[in-house]
This record gives C-alpha cells, structure tokens and sequence, in this order.
C-alpha cells in the first residue's frame, strides 16, 4: 500500500507537470498563452529542484511520512490554483503559473524518495523492483499527459482569428475539465496519505533498515570524498541530463527534418513507456541475481550509445545517406529512450550501495540535482545555437559513451548487501 500511494504520487506530479505541452496550441487560444508562457510553464519543473536539499534534510530528520504529506500538500495546493475560476486572464495566468511551481516543488521527493522507501519497506531481494516502480512512475505519469490532454481537448480549428467564440469557450471547458480531473486525483491521493502512509513498518525488513546512518553534513563530506561515487555520479548525470534536455526540445529536432509534432508526441510517450517496462523487468532480474548492476549498466549504455549514433547519423542524410524514414526515427528514439530511462533504478540501488551508510535520499537527490544543472546548462546553450540542431544530435552519442567509459573503469562495491546478506547470517 505504501508503495502504491508513493507511486501513484509520482504519477499524479508528473501527469501535471506535463499537462500543458501536448496542448499547447489549445492552450494558447483559450488562455492567451503564449511561446514564452508555454516553455516557462514546462521549466518550473527543474526550478522546483532548487530547495532540493532542503527535502533531502527533512528526509533525513522527519522521515518519509512528514516529507511525503508536506510533496503532496504542495501538490494539491499547486493543483487547486490552477482551477481557481477568474475572468481575467492575466490572473489566471499567474495561478496557473504559481500552481505549476508548487508542483514542481514536490519533484525532489518523488524522484529521489525511492530508494529510502524501498530499503525501509522491502527485504533485500525485493528493493530494485521496489527502487524502479516508486522511480518510473513519475516518468509514465509524464507520459500518460501526452494521451490524456489530446484525447479530452480538441485542437483549434482554422488560424486563431478565424477561430468561433463558442469554439474557443468549448476549448477553454475541456481544459477546465482536465484540470479539475487532475486536481481531483491529487486531493483523493493526498487523503489516502493522511489517512496511512506510516514513517516505518512496525519491524525492519532488513539488517540495513535497522542499521544507523551518517548524519547530514557527515553524508556531504563522504560523498564529496568519494572518487567513485564521484565517478558513477557523472555517469548518471552527464547523459539523463542531456536526454532529459533533448526530449524537451525533440519536436524543435524533428521539425527541420519533416516530423510532425504528433509523431514526435508519439516518439516520447513510447521511449518513455518502454523504458518503463524495461526498467522494471532488469530491475526485476537485478533481485535475483544480485551483485550485477555494474553488467546491466553496461548492456542498457551500449545500447544507447549505438541507438544515439544511429539517430544522429540517420539525421545526417546529406553526409551518411542513411534511409530517413518514420520507422527507422521511431525506432531510433524509441531504444534510446528505453536504454536510458530504464537505467534510472539501477543506478539509484548502485549509488546506495556504493555510499553505505549515507542516507539514500541524500545520496540520490545529489545525483539528480547534478542532472538537473547539466541539463540546464544544455538548454542555456540551446538558446544561442537554435538555428542548426547537429552538434545537439551530436552530444547525446558523447555522454553516453562518456558514461560507458565511466562505468568500465567504475569498481563497483555492495557494502549495504553485504551487511544484510553475511552480517545477518
């Protein structure tokens, strides 16, 4: 139950965050939005990574229940204002605006809470499954609102001035019901917390559950000192930070090479599903065959590294003369998505395991803190070089073999398993 209420959160945070991209020509006719408006409505995710270190602390002090009823609050609160019902459009802008950051303010708990929830919750041979749904399901929410918002909000029909007021007004009712849905779904998840979401089970799991952590400034010092922690960190890092930055962006890629933006909607709602899928099946195998993180690692970033050469060079038709069709860019992005996304969990239990006893939501909110600024820096970038899209092509094959060099000099240790395994025997 406390697995399905933590992941149904991470769904629900996701699902709004993504709300106003797959409609967002809908949106800018019904609510005066514009291109600005659109692309900040988006970023208030990674901003809402900023006091991530202060859920980290509250994490490590608190526990899990007060840290996941403070996310799912701000949640709905963020939620809520989105549906106030004001007249005045630039009003309502700035509530839906403020909405969108409180919903990315809960983004630091549902990302990094997974692995503390499944090491305090689950025995040792169940934590990888536990670690890849409680992660994966923020991104199938995010997914999910690329079927949802085209399914219940018609596109507008005709250029905007031709566009009828009743159209417009019908439009504008069909966002107001997505809104008012997701609303509904974040309150009812929100009560189910309140209701039973404990800190704890009443006995631990596991030997590592019971076992006392390093205090937090003591869990900044070990990490900071830890060259191979250092080294898997920038693993992660470098490339789902590049990724993430290119799949915001991946109708602006496509569009110079004739894809519409309903197949590049479709391309990102598969790559994310597969790498869902994936995620869970290795993370699955990773509990019965333990000690073998290091060798998944490295299948899923070959398999990017070749998928990633095989878009960029796909898109280079002039030079390569590769086929550029449909099925070979869906399949392309598609195995890239599932090679990356699917490697999340397996390295959230990697991190832990390579820092015990630094606490787990410590540990793994670095990482994703880390990923956040290196796609930040990507997309500063983007701002100067929007014209030609090749050398952005050409960054995701580099951080991905950047990582898989990382990871083959990466001496993998599993302190946390030994503990539970031999101390425990």
């Amino acid at each position: 139950l406390v697995l399905l209420l933590f992941s149904l959160l991470g769904f629900a945070q996701g699902l709004v965050w993504n709300t106003w991209g797959p409609i967002q020509n809908s949106a800018r006719l019904a609510f005066g939005f514009s291109g600005w408006d659109i692309a900040l409505l988006v970023f208030w995710g990674p901003i809402g990574f900023a006091p991530c270190f202060f859920f980290m602390w509250l994490m490590d002090k608190k526990g899990l229940r007060v840290t996941v009823l403070l996310t799912s609050s701000l949640m709905v609160l963020g939620a809520g204002l989105r549906c106030v019902p004001v007249s005045d459009l630039e009003i309502r802008k700035k509530l839906i605006h403020g909405g969108q950051l409180l919903n990315g303010l809960a983004g630091p708990t549902v990302m990094n809470a997974a692995p503390f929830l499944s090491t305090t919750w689950f025995s040792p041979d169940e934590r990888a499954t536990a670690t890849a749904i409680a992660s994966l399901l923020n991104y199938l929410g995010c997914a999910g609102a690329f079927l949802v918002g085209p399914l219940v909000v018609p596109p507008p029909n005709g250029t905007a001035h031709l566009v009828s007021l009743s159209n417009t007004q019908h439009i504008k009712d069909r966002i107001e019901a997505v809104l008012y849905a997701e609303f509904g779904m974040v309150s009812l998840i929100f009560s189910a917390a309140l209701a039973y979401f404990p800190s704890r089970p009443p006995f631990p799991p596991s030997v590592a559950a019971a076992s006392q952590r390093l205090s937090y400034r003591r869990s900044f010092c070990r990490l900071l000192s830890n060259f191979r922690f250092l080294m898997i960190a920038l693993a992660y890092a470098i490339p789902l930070g590049v990724f993430s930055g290119w799949s915001g962006v991946l109708d602006l890629i496509l569009t110079p090479i004739h894809v519409s933006q309903v197949d590049a909607g479709w391309i990102g709602f598969w790559s994310v599903v597969g790498g869902c899928v994936v995620g869970i099946a290795m993370a699955r195998f990773a509990d019965f065959i333990r000690g073998m993180l290091k060798f998944i690692l490295l299948l899923l970033l070959s398999g990017a590294t070749l998928a990633s050469t095989w878009f960029t060079l796909t898109c280079l038709t002039t030079v390569t003369h590769l086929p550029l069709t449909t099925a070979t860019l869906y399949t392309s992005c598609i195995l890239l998505g599932i090679f990356l996304n699917s490697s999340v969990p397996i390295f959230f239990e990697l991190f832990v395991e390579t820092v015990y006893p630094v606490p787990e939501g410590i540990s793994c909110g670095v990482v994703t803190f880390l990923s956040n600024v290196f796609m930040g820096v990507l997309l500063f970038f983007l701002t100067f070089y929007h014209t030609e899209f090749s050398w952005f092509n050409w960054c995701l094959p580099g951080s991905c073999l950047l990582s898989l060099l990382l990871i083959l000099c990466f001496r993998e240790s599993y302190d946390r398993l030994y503990l539970d395994v031999v101390v425990s025997v």
